[in-house]
C-alpha cells in the first residue's frame, strides 16, 4: 500500500510510496486547490498520484485519459493540492481560440494592452496548466501550445519570447538580465507543467488528438475506480447490485451494443437518496441515473432490462412508490437550507435540502398550478434528487416542464434565473461577455449564469438538448465541483473550499475579491429542461432532433421524466384553469388527443405532439370564451392542418371526422362603430394612440375568408395570445396583418428576418462611438417598451436559435439583451426593461416544406420534433381566397376587366393550386400573381390575357414538363396562350334559298258542326308509389374550354362518366342545368353548364323491367319549373310507366314513383314543351286520347278525340296542333287555360286546311313566336304578327305567319331544300355503319334533333354526314374529317346556312340497332338556356355550341382581345423633346420629291420629331403622316423565323445521339419504344420527385456561419475584440465538417412490394392495373437513379407462387433503360404465367421484418396490391395490424381499384395515411409520389 508522508512545513517533502517530492512555498497561495483530498484515499487513486509525481519529477507533461466524469479532474487537483502547486485551469470548448490561451488585448484609458492568459501565466509563474476537454477544441487551435510543450518556447503577440529555463540560464551567464529584458526574452519556469484531461475519441464524441500534440504528452488511463474500491467507499444495502450493474454497463461489450456508459460518479449522490428513502425501488433510482427508456431503442432497452433482471434490480415493475410533499419550512441552524417533509409510501420523512432566499410558498397553494397526482409525485421525487444534485427534466414540449420548475422554485423560495439555450450558443454567451465601460475601457460582464451562482438562485437551463456538447462542457466543473474559472481571471469556489481558503490564508472577503475569488452560494442549484432525445439519431443530424443525452451529460444531472398526463388528469387540469369550458367539448378534444398519442403510427404521434397540454389549454381557453366555435376548426388551427404533408392531413381528417362534425364557417365582415371594432361575432375597442404614423394603412378589399381569419385573430388577440400566421407566398399575410392593426388602430414595429439575423441584431444594434460601444434599440425592444405590436416577417428564414429567443420572450416574458439589460414582465430590479402590457407579437411565416427554402422552424413537420413555435403561438393558416371571394376581390382591382376573363383566371389558378397541393407542380400560384395580372389588364386593356399571364408563367418556360402542365391547365379554362389571332375556324357559310310564300293554313271556324268538334274530358287522380331512396353519386366534371388554340363554334366540352355499353337516350335543359338520360342501364346525369361536378342517379330499381334484357327502354326527361325546381319527370316510352325523380341535391332521394297509364301496352309519347309550367301531355301513336298530367295537383285530365293521332305539337298553352295518323291532316285543339273538373267537355277541335301542298309532317314546331324584328328580317318586310317556326324534311325552315292566334288564313313562307332529306340515304356513314356492318336498323329514329333558337332567328338540327353537302363545304383536295354528325345552322337573319362538324365520339356502345332507334345521327341536341345548343354524342361527350351570329361575333372579339392584338407592325420608340420653338400654325408641309428622312424643323411633310407639319412623333402638326421612315424603330425578332435547315440539323443531331446511346447499351429500337411507353407515362412525377430530391440535397449541403475567422464579415459578438485589435473577429459562410465521432448518415431503405399475381394480368385489360404497376416501378427506378447514397431500394414481387420474387436487388439496381426494361418484362411475364393465389400479407410481413433488421436512417415498405383480398378470406383488420406491426418501418399499401367498392371498404378500416385506393390506375404513380414527398423527403 502507498502511504503519504506529508512533512509540512518542516522537511517540505511529500512521499508517495518510495517517490518523494520537495515542496516549494507558493507565491499565490490562493491559487492552490483546497479540500480535494479525502481522508481515505483508495489505492487506485494513490497509484495514479504516484505516476503523476514520477512524470512531474521527469519534467514531462501528462495526459489523463478516461471515461466522462469528474474523476480525472479530481485526481489532478488532489495531486496539485498535495504538492502545493498553483493551478491555471482552462475548460476548452469549441469556442476556445488562441487568444484564450496566449494573450488577449484589453483597452485601458484609450490604449490597448496585452494581458497574459492562462498558458503564458502558468509558464512564466511556474504554475500547472490544467487543460480540460482537449477533444472539444476545434482542430488547429491547440498546436499553438506545441512548441511550449516540447521546447518550452513561445513567441508572444506583444513581441516577447518565452524561453526554456536551461537556455535562459545559459544566456544569463553571458548577458545581464537587463539585456535579456530589452530583447524581450522571458524565462519559462522550470516548475511549469501541463496536465491535460481528455476523453478517448473515437469511442466518445469529439476531435481526435493531433499526432504532433499527442506525441508531446505521457498518457495515463484513469478508468472508473475498480469494483472493490467503490465497494469500500459505499456500504449500503443493494449497493453491490447497483455497482455490478454500473460496471457491466461500462464494459466494452455494452458499448459495442451502443449503450452509453453508466454514470458511476453519480452513484454516490443516488445512494444518499437511497439512505434517506430506503423504501424507493432500485428501478426508480436507476431511471434517475440512467433514463434508458428515453435514450435507447428497443434493442438497447431489452439489453439493459436483461442486466437488471440478472442483478435482481427489476423490483420497480410494480407501481413506483407514491410520494407527495407535505410541508417546507426553514431550517433553524443553517442558512439557505429548508426542511422538507414528504410522505413516501405512507411514511412521513423529513430531510434537508438547499433553499432560496425568498419567501417560501407552502406547497399546493398556487392558483396557477393545478395539482395532479402525477405532478405531485414528480415534485416529491425532484425534491429527493434536489437534496444531492442538480436535476434535469425531460419532457415533450408543452407538457408543463416550465410550470413544474416554477412551482418547485416557489416552494423552496428560489429566484429563478432562466437561460434559454440555443444551437450556436458559445461558451462566452454562457459565462461572460465583453463590454466597454463608459470611459472606453474594455471589461467583462458576467452572464446571468454567473450571477445566479454567486447569488444562490435556481438556474433554469432551458433547452439543454439544443446546445452543442462542446459548449456545455464548460459547465461540467460548475455542476460537478461548483467551481468555475472565467475569462477575466475571476474564480468561483465552492463555498466550503472558499471558507477553508479564507481561514488558511487569514484573508477577508474583500481581500479575496480583490484577488478575483468569489464563493458560489451554497443554495445555488441548476435545473435543466430538455425535450426527449431522439432514439437512434446522430448528435449532428439536426433535422430530426438529436440523441443529445450521451455519457458526458449523464454524469452532470439526475434525470426526471415528465410523462404526458393521463386523460383524467389532463381533464382536471383543463377545467381547473378554464372553469367555463364546455365539458363535452373538452372531453371530445381529449378523446381525440389521447387516441392520437396512443397509436404507434409516427404520423399520428407527430400530430399528437402539436396537441400538447399547452395547446389544449389554449384551445379550451378559446372555447370557454367562444363556446359556439367548432372543435374541429380549433384542432385544424393548432396543427396547421392546411400545411401538413398530405398523408398526415388525411390521417388527421379521418380522426376528426370520427369525433366531430364540422360546421361551415360563417361569413364575417369588419365594421367600426362608436370606437368599437366588430369582426363577425367578436368586438374590441379601437385603440387610442398618439403614434399615428406607425399605424399601418393598406389598400385592402374585404373578402369573407380573410375576414374569418381576422375574426379568429381577434379572438386570440383579446385572449392575450401572440399570433403566428402561416401560408404560401402571396396569399395576403402582410395585408391581413396590416389591415388588422389598421382596424384596431395599433402602432406596429416591423422586423424582417433573414439568414443572417442573429440574436444580437434581433435585440440591439451595437455600434462604436468615440471608442465606446453603444447599443441602439431594435424594433423588438421598442415594441416591448412602448407596447406596440411587433410584426415579424419571414420568420422561417431566420436561424432556429433566433426564433428560440422569441420563444423565451413569449413563454417567460423575460429576455436578456446584449447590453446586460433584461426585459421582464413586471416591475422590479434595476437595469431592466419592463414589458408593456399592450405588447404583442404577430409572426408571419411561409408554410414548411418544399418549395419554400426557409428553415423548417416548425421542426420537420413529419417527424417527432414538431414546432415549438406552433406550441407557443396561436396559429392561423392563411390560404388563397375561395373562388367567389377571389373573383369579388379581383373585380375591385380590375373594375373594367371583363367578368369572363376574371372567371377564367380564378378557375385556372384554382386548378393550379390544387395541382400544387397534390404535388403535380411545385410552385403554389397565389392570389398575388392573379392580382398582378388583373392590374396589368386594367391599365392596358388592349393587351391580351394570353400575353399577360406570361408575366407569371415565363418563370416556368424552360421546364418542359411544368410548361406542358401549365399550358394544359390554362387551355382547359379557355386562356388561349399560344393561339394566334388568325386561327379562327368557323364553319363555311352557304347561301340560303329565297323565302317563298308556299300557301295558307286556314282554321275552319264556320258554324258547320261537322268541322267543329267538341272533345269530352274527364279527370282522375293518379296513384303514387314510393318514395324510393336512391344514392346520388358525384363525379368531378373535367370541363375543357374548346377555344384554347383556335376559335370555333364549340365553347366547351366534357365527358360523362359512363361505361361503354351504355346508351344516351335523351338530353334536356332548364336554365343552366343539363339533364342527360341513359337507358342501358337507366340512369340520369345532371350538371350545370359551368359546374365542377356531375351528379348521377342510377335507376335500375325504378325501372325493373330492364333486367330481362329483351326490352330496350327509351327514357325522356322533362325538367319541372317553380316550385318544383330541380326535379325532373322521367318517362319511359316503351311501357309508359313514368317516374318523377326528385334529384333534389339536398334530399338526395327519389321523391315519388307514379304510375299514370292504366293500360300497360306501351308506346306513349310525352310532350314536354310546358314542363316548366308543371304540366305534361302524353299521347299514343294511333291512339285517340290525350292525357294531361298536372304534376302539382297530382291529377290526370283525359281528353277523348274523334281522330286517330300521329303526333301532337303544343303551339301554345291553350292551342295544340294535332296530326291525324294516316292522312297527315292538321287539327287545332283549343282549350280553356285553367282546366277544372267541372268544365268538362269544352275542348274544341278545329280542322285546318293546308293548301301549301306540303304533305310531310312537321318535325319541329316552335311553341313561341319569333320576335317582330326577327320576323321582319326573315321575311324581308316590316311585319308585326303572331307566328310560329316550323321545320320538316322538305325545308330548312318555314314560318307560319298569323298562326295560331289569327283566324284569317295564315301565310306559310318556306326556305325550301334543293333535295328532300328523306330522299337522301342515311346509312352510308357514321359509327353505326362501321360497327354493325349492315344498314341502319329499320324504323325511324325517336329523336328528331331539331331545335328553333327564336332569339337568334335560327333553326339548328343535327344531320348524319351522309345528308350534308360535303362537296360544297370542303375543297376538292380536302378529305372531310370523321364526325359523329353535322349541326345544320339555318340563320334567317343573314339568310345563310352552315354545317358545323361535331367530332366523333371516342367510344360507342356496341348496341347499334338500339342506337339507331334513338337518333338518326350519333348525337342528341337540346337548346341551351344561355343561347346556343348542347349536343351529347353516343359516347357521352357533352359539347356546348354557340351558333347565334351576334353572340359569335362578340365572343370572337373577346377571344381576340384575350390573345391581344399584335398588329404585326414594328414598334416605334418615340422621344418627345421640347424644341423651344413655338408652334406656329399647322400645315401639311412641303412634299420632298426624293422622300429623304427629315428629323426636326417645321418644313417638310412626313418628317419625324418636328413641329407644325404632318409627320410622326412631333408636335402641332395637323395629322400623323408616315412617309415610311424609321422612327427609332425596334424590330421584333420573330421566334418562329428559324430557317428550316437549321431545325432539320437539330433534329438529326438528336436522333443520332439517341441511336448511339441505344447501340451503347445494346438495346433495339423496338425495346426503346416499349420502354419509352412506360417512362413517358410517369415522366412528370419522376421530374418533380427529382426536383425535390435535388433541393433536399442542396439544403443538406447548405453552408453555416464559421466563427473566429481572420477574414469575412465582422461578427457583432466580437466588436470589442475588434476594438482591442484582435484578428479572428470575423465570421464567414463555409461548409461545416461533420463532427468527428458523430455517426455517419445512413441511407434510407425502401422496398417496393408489387403485386404480380395472375389477377393483375387478368384485369389488366379492364383497367390497365399491371401496366400502371409497371409504370410505378419504372418511376421508382428512374427517380432514385444516382441517389443510391441516400436511398437504398429494392423491388420484390408477390403472387400465388410466393411472396419474395426478386425483381430488383438493393445492391445491383438497374443502371440504364435496357436493364430497367428487363425488370418490367419480368413483372409482365411472371403475372402471365404464375399460379393463382394471394400472398400480399405474407409478403408485407416478411418485408417489414427483413427491413427492420437492416441498418438504415428510416425504413419504408410500399405494397402495391389489388384489393382482391376478400376472395382469399383476408380481413382488413389483419392488413391494418401487419402495416403497423413494426413502428420502425413505415409501411404503406396502395390498393388498385377492384370489383365494386371493395377497395373503398378496405380503406375505411385501414389506418389513415397508410393506405390508398387508386380507383383509376393513373393515380398509382401520383400516390407513390405523395408517399415519397410527405414522409421520406420530409426529413431527408
Amino acid at each position: 500500500m502507498y502511504r503519504f508522508f506529508l512533512h509540512l512545513p518542516a522537511g517540505d517533502t511529500v512521499k508517495i510510496g518510495e517517490i518523494s517530492y520537495t515542496l516549494k512555498i507558493p507565491r499565490n497561495p490562493e491559487l492552490v486547490p483546497v479540500k480535494h483530498i479525502t481522508d481515505s484515499l483508495p489505492q487506485t487513486v494513490a497509484q495514479h498520484l504516484r505516476w503523476i509525481m514520477q512524470k512531474d519529477l521527469l519534467g514531462q507533461d501528462v495526459f489523463l485519459i478516461g471515461p466522462p466524469g469528474p474523476l480525472r479532474r479530481s485526481i489532478a487537483m488532489q495531486y496539485l493540492e498535495l504538492t502545493r502547486r498553483e493551478v491555471e485551469y482552462v475548460a476548452l470548448s469549441r469556442d476556445t481560440t488562441e487568444t484564450d490561451l496566449k494573450q488577449r488585448r484589453e483597452i485601458r484609458s484609450g490604449t490597448a494592452f496585452y494581458i497574459d492568459q492562462c498558458a503564458v501565466r502558468a509558464a512564466t509563474q511556474g504554475r500547472v496548466l490544467v487543460l480540460e476537454g482537449l477533444e472539444k477544441a476545434e482542430r488547429n487551435v491547440l498546436p499553438v501550445l506545441n512548441n511550449l510543450l516540447e521546447n518550452r518556447e513561445m513567441q508572444l503577440e506583444d513581441g516577447r519570447f518565452l524561453m526554456s529555463a536551461e537556455r535562459y540560464d545559459k544566456l544569463l551567464q553571458e548577458h545581464t538580465t537587463e539585456e535579456l529584458d530589452s530583447w524581450k526574452i522571458v524565462r519559462v519556469s522550470e516548475d511549469f507543467r501541463v496536465i491535460a484531461l481528455g476523453l478517448p475519441v473515437p469511442k466518445y464524441q469529439g476531435n481526435p488528438l493531433d499526432p504532433p500534440l499527442r506525441s508531446r504528452f505521457q498518457a495515463r488511463d484513469i478508468y472508473h475506480l475498480p469494483f472493490k474500491t467503490l465497494h469500500m467507499v459505499y456500504s449500503v444495502v443493494r449497493v453491490s447490485q447497483l455497482l455490478s450493474l454500473a460496471t457491466t454497463l461500462c464494459s466494452q461489450e455494452s458499448s459495442d451494443l451502443g449503450l452509453p456508459d453508466f454514470p458511476v460518479d453519480n452513484l454516490l449522490p443516488a445512494l444518499h437518496v437511497l439512505n434517506a428513502f430506503p423504501m424507493l425501488s432500485s428501478q426508480q433510482l436507476l431511471h434517475r441515473l440512467y433514463p434508458y427508456n428515453s435514450i435507447l431503442g428497443k434493442d438497447g432497452r431489452t439489453a439493459v432490462e436483461g442486466v437488471l433482471s440478472r442483478f435482481e434490480l427489476l423490483d420497480g415493475r410494480r407501481q413506483p412508490v407514491p410520494g407527495a410533499i407535505l410541508s417546507v419550512s426553514a431550517t433553524r441552524e443553517t442558512e439557505g437550507r429548508a426542511d422538507v417533509t414528504s410522505r413516501v409510501a405512507d411514511k412521513d420523512i423529513t430531510f434537508q435540502v438547499p433553499a432560496g432566499t425568498k419567501e417560501r410558498r407552502p406547497p399546493n397553494s398556487s392558483p396557477e398550478f393545478i395539482r395532479t397526482p402525477s405532478h405531485c409525485q414528480l415534485l416529491s421525487e425532484m425534491m429527493q434528487s434536489h437534496m444531492v444534485k442538480d436535476i434535469c427534466l425531460i419532457g415533450a414540449k408543452g407538457c408543463g416542464k416550465s410550470v413544474l420548475a416554477r412551482e418547485f422554485a416557489e416552494m423552496l423560495g428560489y429566484s429563478i434565473e432562466p437561460v434559454m439555450l440555443y444551437q450556436d450558443m458559445t461558451a462566452r454567451d454562457l459565462l461572460q461577455q465583453r463590454c466597454t465601460l463608459p470611459n472606453g475601457d474594455t471589461a467583462w460582464r458576467p452572464s446571468p449564469l454567473v450571477t445566479a451562482a454567486i447569488e444562490g438562485k435556481l438556474l433554469l437551463l432551458d433547452g439543454i438538448h439544443r446546445v452543442n456538447l462542446g459548449t456545455l462542457a464548460v459547465l461540467s466543473r460548475l455542476l460537478h465541483d461548483r467551481e468555475l474559472d472565467l475569462y477575466d481571471g475571476t474564480r468561483l469556489l465552492r463555498s466550503d473550499r472558499y471558507q477553508t481558503l479564507k481561514e488558511q490564508l487569514q484573508l477577508s472577503d474583500e481581500q479575496l475579491q480583490e484577488r478575483s475569488i468569489f464563493p458560489v452560494h451554497p443554495s445555488f442549484r441548476v435545473l435543466a429542461l430538455a425535450e426527449p432525445p431522439v432514439v437512434g439519431a446522430g448528435s449532428s443530424s439536426s433535422s430530426r432532433g438529436q440523441q443529445w443525452l450521451g455519457p458526458e451529460l449523464l454524469t452532470m444531472f439526475l434525470y426526471h421524466t415528465v410523462t404526458p398526463l393521463a386523460r383524467a388528469e389532463e381533464m382536471g387540469l383543463i377545467q381547473g384553469l378554464n372553469p367555463n369550458v364546455p365539458t363535452e367539448a373538452a372531453e371530445q378534444l381529449l378523446l381525440l388527443t389521447h387516441s392520437l398519442r396512443n397509436t404507434n403510427d409516427p404520423t399520428a404521434q407527430s400530430l399528437a405532439s402539436s396537441l400538447s397540454t399547452r395547446q389544449l389549454l389554449r384551445i379550451c381557453r378559446r372555447l370557454s370564451h367562444y363556446p359556439e366555435e367548432s372543435i374541429a376548426h380549433a384542432v385544424n388551427k393548432a396543427c396547421l392542418s392546411r400545411f401538413l404533408p398530405s398523408l398526415a392531413r388525411a390521417s388527421l381528417e379521418k380522426s376528426l371526422s370520427k369525433t366531430f362534425s364540422t360546421l361551415p364557417p360563417r361569413v364575417s365582415s369588419g365594421t367600426i362603430h362608436d370606437g368599437v371594432l366588430t369582426i363577425g361575432s367578436v368586438s374590441a375597442p379601437v385603440f387610442n394612440t398618439k403614434e399615428k404614423m406607425k399605424v399601418p394603412d393598406v389598400l385592402f378589399y374585404d373578402n369573407p375568408q380573410h375576414m374569418k381569419v381576422m375574426e379568429d385573430m381577434l379572438k386570440d388577440f383579446l385572449l392575450g395570445e401572440h399570433l403566428l400566421l402561416v401560408g404560401n407566398q402571396g396569399v395576403g399575410k402582410n395585408k391581413i396583418v396590416d389591415r388588422f392593426l389598421h382596424l384596431l388602430n395599433r402602432p406596429r414595429e416591423y422586423l424582417q428576418l433573414h439568414r443572417d439575423t442573429t440574436v444580437q441584431t434581433l435585440t440591439l444594434q451595437p455600434s462604436v462611438r468615440d471608442g465606446i460601444i453603444t447599443y441602439e434599440d431594435s424594433p423588438l425592444v421598442k415594441a416591448v417598451k412602448l407596447g406596440h405590436i411587433l410584426v415579424i416577417d419571414e420568420a422561417d428564414k431566420a436561424p432556429t436559435n433566433v426564433t428560440c429567443i422569441l420563444k423565451t420572450l413569449v413563454e417567460s416574458g423575460e429576455m436578456i439583451l446584449a447590453d446586460g439589460r433584461r426585459i421582464i414582465s413586471a416591475q422590479g430590479r434595476p437595469n431592466t426593461v419592463v414589458m408593456h402590457p399592450d405588447f404583442r407579437m404577430l409572426v408571419l411565416a411561409n408554410r414548411p416544406g418544399f418549395p419554400f427554402l426557409g428553415n423548417d422552424f416548425f421542426g420537420a413537420l413529419g417527424t417527432n420534433t414538431t414546432s415549438t413555435f406552433c406550441d407557443i403561438f396561436s396559429c392561423h393558416a392563411v390560404d388563397n381566397p375561395k373562388p367567389q371571394a377571389e373573383l369579388a376581390m379581383l373585380k375591385r382591382y380590375g373594375p373594367d376587366v371583363p367578368d369572363a376573363t376574371l372567371r377564367k383566371l380564378v378557375a385556372a389558378f384554382g386548378e393550379l393550386r390544387s395541382m400544387a397541393d397534390q404535388g403535380t407542380i411545385t410552385y403554389p400560384y397565389s392570389t398575388r400573381e392573379v392580382v398582378n395580372i388583373v392590374k396589368h389588364l386594367q391599365k392596358f386593356p388592349g393587351e391580351g390575357l394570353a400575353n399577360v399571364v406570361r408575366n407569371v408563367f415565363d418563370f416556368d418556360s424552360y421546364n418542359k414538363d411544368t410548361r406542358e402542365v401549365l399550358i394544359e391547365a390554362l387551355h382547359k379554362h379557355g386562356i388561349p396562350i399560344g393561339a394566334k389571332p388568325s386561327s379562327v375556324k368557323l364553319a363555311k357559310e352557304l347561301p340560303l334559298p329565297e323565302a317563298t310564300m308556299t300557301g295558307y293554313w286556314t282554321i275552319n271556324q264556320s258554324g258547320n258542326a261537322r268541322r267543329k268538334l267538341l272533345c269530352p274530358t274527364e279527370t282522375h287522380p293518379i296513384d303514387v308509389k314510393g318514395p324510393v331512396f336512391l344514392r346520388v353519386q358525384r363525379f368531378p366534371c373535367d370541363r375543357q374550354e374548346s377555344r384554347a388554340l383556335s376559335f370555333s363554334e364549340e365553347k366547351a366540352h366534357w365527358q360523362i362518366p359512363m361505361n361503354e355499353v351504355n346508351i344516351i337516350c335523351d338530353v334536356a335543359t332548364k336554365d343552366d342545368m343539363l339533364y342527360v338520360a341513359t337507358c342501358n342501364p337507366v340512369s340520369l346525369f345532371s350538371m350545370r353548364e359551368r359546374g365542377e361536378t356531375l351528379q348521377c342517379v342510377e335507376l335500375y330499381d325504378v325501372f325493373p323491367r330492364t333486367i330481362s334484357g329483351v326490352w330496350q327502354p327509351l327514357v325522356t326527361v322533362a325538367p319541372l319549373g317553380s316550385p318544383l325546381d330541380g326535379q325532373v319527370v322521367l318517362h319511359e316510352e316503351q311501357v309508359g310507366a313514368h317516374t318523377d325523380v326528385g334529384v333534389v341535391r339536398v334530399q338526395q332521394r327519389v321523391d315519388r314513383f307514379m304510375n299514370v297509364s292504366n293500360t300497360n301496352c306501351g308506346g306513349h309519347k310525352m310532350c314536354r314543351d310546358f314542363a316548366h309550367k308543371n304540366w305534361l301531355l302524353f299521347y299514343k301513336e294511333d291512339g285517340s286520347q290525350l292525357e294531361v298530367l298536372d304534376v302539382l295537383e297530382g291529377r290526370v285530365h283525359s281528353i277523348s278525340l274523334p281522330i286517330k293521332l300521329k303526333s301532337v305539337f303544343l303551339v301554345a298553352e291553350d292551342r295544340w296542333l294535332l296530326l291525324e295518323n294516316n292522312s297527315n291532316k292538321k287539327f287545332l285543339l283549343t282549350k280553356p287555360l285553367h282546366m277544372a273538373a267541372e268544365d268538362a267537355g269544352v275542348c274544341q277541335l278545329h280542322s285546318i286546311s293546308d293548301d301549301s301542298g306540303e304533305a310531310s309532317a312537321p318535325q319541329m314546331l316552335s311553341c313561341e313566336q319569333l320576335p317582330n324584328e326577327n320576323l321582319s328580317a326573315a321575311l324581308d318586310q316590316k311585319i308585326v304578327s303572331p307566328n310560329r317556326v316550323l321545320a320538316d324534311i322538305g325545308a330548312y325552315a318555314r314560318v307560319v305567319v298569323g298562326f295560331p292566334d289569327l283566324m284569317s288564313p295564315n301565310e306559310v313562307y318556306s326556305f325550301k331544300r334543293p333535295v328532300d332529306l328523306s330522299a337522301m340515304r342515311s346509312g352510308e356513314s357514321g359509327a353505326h355503319m362501321l360497327l354493325s356492318g349492315g344498314p341502319r336498323g329499320s324504323g325511324s329514329a325517336k329523336r328528331d334533333n331539331c331545335v328553333a333558337l327564336l332569339s337568334a332567328n335560327q333553326v339548328v338540327r343535327a344531320l348524319p354526314p351522309a345528308k350534308v353537302p360535303l362537296r360544297e363545304i370542303y375543297p376538292k383536295d380536302v378529305t372531310p374529317p370523321m364526325t359523329a354528325a353535322y349541326l345544320e345552322v339555318t340563320d334567317l337573319n343573314s339568310k345563310k346556312v352552315k354545317y358545323v362538324p361535331v367530332p366523333r365520339s371516342t367510344s360507342v356502345s356496341p348496341y347499334t340497332s338500339w342506337l339507331s332507334k334513338v337518333s338518326e345521327s350519333d348525337v342528341l341536341v337540346a337548346p341551351l338556356g344561355s343561347g346556343g345548343v348542347v349536343t351529347v354524342d353516343m359516347g357521352g361527350y357533352v359539347r356546348l355550341w354557340e351558333t347565334g351570329l351576334d353572340s359569335l361575333q362578340r365572343s370572337l372579339m373577346e377571344w381576340r382581345n384575350m390573345i391581344g392584338t399584335e398588329d404585326g407592325r414594328p414598334l416605334q420608340i418615340t422621344i418627345q423633346r421640347e424644341s423651344g420653338q413655338d408652334v406656329t400654325a399647322p400645315k401639311h408641309g412641303k412634299i420632298d420629291a426624293n422622300n429623304d428622312p427629315h428629323v426636326g424643323g417645321n418644313q417638310w411633310a412626313g418628317g419625324t420629331g418636328g413641329r407644325d407639319t404632318a409627320g410622326l412623333g412631333g408636335k402641332g402638326g395637323p395629322y400623323r403622316l408616315d412617309a415610311g421612315h424609321k422612327v427609332y424603330q425596334v424590330s421584333q425578332a420573330e421566334k418562329d423565323a428559324v430557317p428550316e435547315d437549321v431545325r432539320r440539323a437539330a433534329r438529326e443531331m438528336g436522333e443520332k445521339a439517341f441511336k448511339e446511346r441505344l447501340k451503347e447499351i445494346n438495346m433495339s429500337e423496338y425495346d426503346a419504344a416499349t420502354y419509352e411507353r412506360f417512362s413517358a407515362a410517369v415522366r412528370r412525377q419522376v421530374q418533380s420527385l427529382r426536383i425535390i430530391l435535388d433541393s433536399l440535397q442542396a439544403k443538406g449541403k447548405e453552408r453555416q456561419w464559421l466563427k473566429n475567422q481572420a477574414l469575412g464579415d465582422l461578427d457583432d459578438a466580437k466588436i470589442i475584440d475588434g476594438l482591442t485589435g484582435e484578428k479572428a473577429i470575423y465570421k464567414r459562410r463555409g461548409e461545416l465538417d461533420p463532427e468527428l465521432g458523430s455517426p455517419q448518415q445512413k441511407p434510407k431503405r425502401l422496398r417496393v412490394l408489387v403485386d404480380v399475381s395472375g389477377s393483375m394480368y387478368r384485369f389488366n385489360g379492364v383497367d390497365g392495373r399491371l401496366e400502371r404497376s409497371m409504370e410505378a416501378v419504372c418511376m421508382v427506378m428512374e427517380a432514385l437513379e444516382s441517389y443510391e447514397h441516400k436511398f437504398k431500394y429494392d423491388v420484390v414481387g408477390h403472387s400465388g407462387d410466393g411472396y419474395d420474387i426478386e425483381l430488383v436487388r438493393a445492391d445491383s439496381v438497374p443502371k440504364n433503360n435496357k436493364q430497367r426494361l428487363k425488370v418490367l418484362k419480368t413483372m409482365h411475364a411472371h403475372a402471365q404465367f404464375c399460379m393463382s393465389g394471394d400472398h400480399t400479407l405474407e409478403g408485407t410481413q416478411a418485408s417489414i421484418k427483413e427491413l427492420a433488421r437492416e441498418e438504415a436512417d428510416e425504413h419504408f415498405v410500399v405494397v402495391l396490391s389489388d384489393a382482391n383480398l376478400e376472395r382469399y378470406g383476408i380481413r382488413p383488420e389483419r392488413v391494418a395490424r401487419v402495416l403497423t406491426s413494426d413502428p420502425q418501418v413505415n409501411a404503406f399499401a396502395i390498393f388498385i381499384g377492384s370489383l365494386g367498392d371493395q377497395a373503398e371498404r378496405l380503406q375505411k378500416t385501414l389506418p389513415a395515411g397508410r393506405s390508398f385506393v387508386a380507383m383509376d390506375t393513373k393515380q398509382i404513380p401520383q400516390i407513390l409520389q405523395q408517399i415519397f414527398t410527405s414522409t421520406m423527403l420530409s426529413s431527408a
